[in-house]
């Protein structure tokens, strides 16, 4: 009898422990299939930018290997925008009049133009909105980086809690751009924007004191399609970028302006792009933007193909020898009850 109680006991336990197993394996091949590889490679981050979209790997993986909660940002009005427009003098009649018309009207307070020359008539046009920032009306690096060291010096100085930064080639969905930045908060580090690479960009690393030099590698949002920056990034930046060092930094890599900025928030401050993909450049096919989602969209762009054909969106309005940059019948689109859309 007490061998037979004995090895009932040994099977009572061994049964036990197959139900156990069976019962762990079951649970881990239920969750396993919903860890992607991305969530899996803690290291990853390095390589890859944070999306809002499913066009880049998102950084899931939270660097304490936990997860927080995040609290709700702040409310974010237009006037808590500081929007830079780079353009300049050679420029200011044949791309300012379409962007006065449409979009600046939706943020007058809110909207500075950087130019290298001084110009009465924009002055006048943009309520004295417009900076002559002394830099060279060159398109080389180092005339780009003079002029964002100035956009950026600006924002600095006011009393903004957001930095976006566009071309005088853009239009701007300047309500969609509020909706976008109410998303996050102002006193986190914050670096949106868009690519127009599909891998980081890699540079010789100049800092190096090796004597074989290595390379580095980073992302970069590219000016074309605009980028922001929360006060609290600009804040961190200071004293790298600030107080006209940026146009140091961008002459010492040899590099223009918005991989500039990259290679400071990257690479030096190890702060990661979050890629929106709802920002567009020139770069891009415009005709591919569907009308259903312009209301979705934050900006658009155009550029010249040849002389026959113009990269634009596809949209009927106005005639295109009067809105060749289809920013008029865009806007229209968008906004139909300014006065001069058709009715």
């Amino acid at each position: 009898m007490p061998r037979l109680k004995t090895f009932l006991q040994a099977l009572t336990l061994l049964a036990a422990t197959a139900y156990l197993s069976l019962f762990f394996y079951q649970r881990n091949d239920t969750v396993a299939p919903q860890l992607s590889k991305n969530e899996l490679e803690v290291g990853w981050q390095e390589r890859a930018p944070r999306s809002l979209s499913k066009d880049y790997p998102e950084a899931a993986v939270d660097a304490g290997g936990g997860s927080t909660a995040t609290p709700k940002p702040p409310n974010t009005r237009p006037h808590d925008v500081f929007i830079s427009v780079k353009t300049t003098g050679h420029y200011h009649h044949a791309r300012l009049p379409v962007i006065l018309k449409t979009w600046f009207q939706l943020a007058k307070d809110q909207i500075w133009f950087f130019t290298d020359t001084d110009d009465a008539e924009f002055q006048q046009k943009t309520n004295g909105h417009m900076v002559n920032t002394n830099c060279s009306s060159s398109h080389n690096r180092k005339a780009l980086c003079c002029k964002m060291s100035v956009e950026f010096d600006s924002f600095l100085n006011s009393d903004k809690k957001w930095f976006c930064h566009f071309d005088d080639d853009n239009y701007v969905n300047v309500p969609r751009l509020v909706k976008l930045l109410g998303d996050f908060s102002h006193q986190e580090e914050w670096y949106l924007g868009k690519p127009s690479i599909r891998a980081p960009l890699e540079i010789l690393n100049r800092e190096s004191k090796a004597p074989i030099k290595q390379n580095i590698s980073f992302w970069f949002a590219t000016g074309g399609a605009g980028f922001c920056l929360s006060r609290a990034l600009a804040l961190k930046m200071l004293p790298l970028a600030g107080d006209g060092k940026f146009m140091s930094i961008g002459e010492k890599i040899r590099l223009p302006d918005d991989v500039t900025m990259g290679y400071i928030i990257e690479h030096l401050l190890r702060k990661p792009l979050t890629v929106v993909d709802q920002f567009h450049s020139h770069l891009e096919p415009m005709k591919f933007l569907r009308q259903d989602t312009f209301h979705d969209q934050i900006t658009f762009s155009y550029s010249k193909y040849s002389k026959d054909e113009i990269n634009v969106v596809k949209i009927d309005g106005f005639d295109n020898r009067i809105d060749p940059t289809r920013f008029l019948s865009l806007h229209c689109f968008l906004f139909p009850y300014f006065t001069f859309c058709p009715r």
